[in-house]
Formats: structure tokens, sequence, C-alpha cells
């Protein structure tokens, strides 16, 4: 009897023992997923420090891209893909001419490359300064976009141009990407230098100002 009864108890304790098992792993697996999720929007899936770029036509430097540092981002909402990369630290590119010469050289704070729904967009914020050392002039602003597509930058916020001519200040600018001829959109309150650099002509447009104005 007591052989019979040492034998009927055994299985029941390897069933012990395997419940014990699963409910351990089960445990285990659990406590794995109690971390907080990473989220996509503000990780970034790659991080490049002292980033530069240069691209070249037929040997010749055309472009010089520089940046502290680059966060690549990459992630799904609503459906659609957002991909972009975000300068930090300081940014800047230089622009040369077929000879080599630099023409145009952009620095900003900050700078983002987008290119989401298979659209590729520049802008540059945060104290943008263009200039162009061939003809010396140069120009201030908050945000400056650039399109690579139509070769051209814009922006709608408050621009100032200074040049040996003068300086005009105004809202809204478009320029070629070498920045040889801005125009803004709505100048006001600029002047021109006018004969031997010794007259000043005022221009005080009370915001609006004309149409067009040439730079």
């Amino acid at each position: 009897m007591t052989s019979t009864a040492q034998y009927r108890h055994k299985p029941i304790a390897i069933g012990s023992c395997l419940m014990a098992i699963v409910l351990f792993a089960l445990s285990s697996c659990k406590k794995e997923q109690t971390g907080d999720p990473i989220d996509p929007r503000v990780t970034p899936v790659q991080v490049v420090k002292n980033l530069e770029v240069v691209q070249t036509v037929n040997g010749g430097v055309e472009m010089r891209m520089r940046a502290p540092e680059m966060r690549k981002y990459s992630y799904i909402t609503d459906l659609v893909e957002v991909s972009y990369d975000l300068y930090t630290g300081g940014f800047s590119v230089n622009a040369f001419t077929s000879d080599g010469e630099l023409e145009t050289r952009i620095t900003s704070k900050e700078a983002k490359h987008i290119t989401t729904d298979g659209k590729e967009q520049w802008l540059a914020y945060g104290d943008v300064i263009i200039t162009n050392y061939i003809k010396q002039e140069s120009m201030e602003s908050d945000t400056v976009y650039w399109d690579r597509q139509e070769q051209k930058i814009y922006t709608n916020c408050y621009v100032r141009l200074t040049s040996p001519q003068g300086m005009m200040q105004g809202f809204g600018m478009e320029s070629d990407e070498m920045a040889r001829n801005a125009i803004l959109l709505k100048p006001f309150d600029s002047y021109t230098i006018a004969g031997d650099s010794t007259t000043i002509l005022l221009d005080s447009l009370n915001f609006v100002g004309p149409p067009v104005q040439r730079f």
C-alpha cells in the first residue's frame, strides 16, 4: 500500500513542477515588457558627429556642407512615412563657382532636410545669414527654404539685405540658390547710397512698399 501511494503521488509532483516553470516563464516575459517603448518621433535612428559632405562636379568642388551633429529620424504616422535629417549645433553650406571660387555661404543655428512622402525640402532656421562674396551682398532672416529642384531660395519672414549700395528690409524674399538676384516682396524703410557715397536716400514706405523691389 505504501508503494502504491508513492507511485500515485509522483505524477502530481511532476505536474506541479511543470506548472511552476510555466508560471515563472510567463512572469519573466511580463517583466521584460514593462519597459517604456521607444518613441521614434523623438529618438533618432542614426546620429553622425562632425558631419562634412562634399559635392563635386567634373572633379571640382561644387558644394561643401558642415554640421557638428546630424540626427536622422524615420517613423510612420497616419499611414505616412516621415523621414528627415536634423542638423544641430550650427550649420553651414559653401557653394563654389565652376572655377573653384567661393561664391555663396549659408549659415544658421539649425537646418532640416525633409524627404517625407517622396518630397525633398531643405530649410535653415535661427540667425540665417546668406552671403554672396562676389557681389558683396548679404541677407539675414530667421528661416530660409531651399528648393534644390527649382534651384531657388525663399522665405516669408523678415529679411534684411545689405550691399555696397545700401540696405533694404522687408517681408518675403525670392532668389536663385546662389543669392545672385534676391527680390524683396514687401520692402520698407530702406536706403541707398548715391553718387560719391556721401548722400543717403531714405525710403520710408511704412511697411508695405511697392509690389516688387529688386536688389
